[in-house]
Parts: structure tokens; sequence; C-alpha cells
């Protein structure tokens, strides 16, 4: 019989309850999974995001597996993907959405997303080589930075700071 710190229907024995693990249950995912890449096909469309920008942002699931999961969530079917997934896709619909608060028209929060910007956190590149970096964190810096800017607080560049910053090369990071 599982116990509580492993069951996922069992809030945690100790502390209060941080958040809730059932969430994350086959059945939750389900619900989720088919609109979700509906969703995410219809913003991967107005964006005009090839197949390979859809595979990273997705988290790089094989070419036949991703267009398994569209024809099944066109066609309505059922379809559970796993969280990491569903938590690409989130991330994503929080981009698209605060761009469409941010800026005027779609084609605009596009434009941005496809402009180099001069932010610290993007090196002087493209929002969009962060979110079609591959990974979670890449996706959830723009979400964040966009979610900054929807309360107030932009993060535009300070020249007196940002001047001379160079964004780190492999050969600058030493392992020990």
């Amino acid at each position: 019989m599982p116990n509580a710190s492993t069951d996922l229907r069992q809030p945690a024995a100790q502390g209060p309850e941080r958040l809730d693990r059932s969430r994350f249950l086959p059945k939750n995912r389900k619900r989720l999974s088919a609109p979700g890449i509906r969703t995410f096909l219809a913003i991967a469309d107005l964006c005009g995001l090839d197949v390979g920008q859809r595979l990273l942002i997705l988290g790089c699931p094989a070419q036949a597996t991703f267009h398994k999961w569209a024809k099944t969530a066109r066609e309505h079917g059922e379809l559970v993907l796993d969280v990491d997934t569903l938590t690409r896709i989130s991330a994503m619909l929080g981009i698209h959405r605060a761009l469409g608060i941010l800026h005027g028209s779609e084609q605009e929060g596009i434009a941005w997303l496809r402009t180099p910007h001069r932010a610290t956190i993007f090196g002087g590149r493209a929002p969009l080589d962060l979110v079609t970096s591959g990974t979670q964190d890449g996706l959830m810096t723009v979400r964040r930075f966009l979610g900054a800017a929807r309360g107030g607080i932009y993060m535009a560049p300070v020249d007196a700071l940002d001047r001379d910053f160079r964004p780190y090369r492999d050969e600058d990071l030493v392992i020990s």
C-alpha cells in the first residue's frame, strides 16, 4: 500500500500542502493534452514556426510522435502528454497571452518575439531564440520577462550597465 509521500492522490503527511499533486495524475493530463496541443499548433501557426522550432519548444519529441499528437488532437482523440510537455505548452500559452496584452496586435507581438533585444537576458538575440532553444528554462525566461513587463517592470537595458556585456562562450565556463 503506498504511503502519503509516494501516493499522488494523498496530501503530504507533514507541513502544509503547497502543491496539489493530483494535477499530475494521468486523468488530469489527459483532460489538458489534446486542447493544449491544438492551442499550441494555432499559436505556432500564427508565429510562423517551422516543424523544427515546434519540436524544440515541445522538448524534442520524435517528429513522428509530434505528428501523431497533432493528428490525434485535431481529430479530438484522446492523448496523454507528460508533465514536461504540458509545462512547455503552458509557457508558450503564457507568452502568447502576454504578447497580446503588451502589444496592439498579434503581428506586433510576433515582431517583438522575432526582433533582437538588448536586455541582458537576450544577449542581443531575439526572444524567439530562447523560446526555441530546446530548454524549458528558455521558455520560462521569456515567459517571466513578459510577466514582469505586464506587471509594470519593464527591463529595458541600461546602457551604462550593459554597454560592455558579452554573452558567455563555452570556453569561458570552468567546471571543476
